[in-house]
């Protein structure tokens, strides 16, 4: 994924962060036995999905025609075969 930019765009980073910061509340709120924080956690968790994807919509993620797909090991020719 390396080679693609897989991720390094304002609406991944955004959405990771929000989900994240959340998953964090849940946790925190499940060793304390608190759970309607557990499940406050768990909407913010969604939230970081929803507001990377509006972020997408916006333009503000990676473009589909950005980078040709990776080719898979059957998709290539045998060693030796073009030569």
């Amino acid at each position: 994924m390396a080679g693609s930019s897989h991720g390094h765009t304002p609406a991944a980073w955004t959405g990771v962060t929000i989900a994240f910061i959340g998953f964090c509340v849940s946790g925190a709120f499940m060793v304390l036995d608190q759970p309607m924080g557990f499940w406050a956690g768990m909407v913010v968790v969604l939230l970081g999905g929803v507001v990377g994807g509006i972020m997408r919509m916006m333009g503000l993620g990676q473009p589909k025609e950005a980078h040709r797909p990776h080719r898979m090991t059957g998709d290539r020719e045998p060693a030796g075969a073009g030569s």
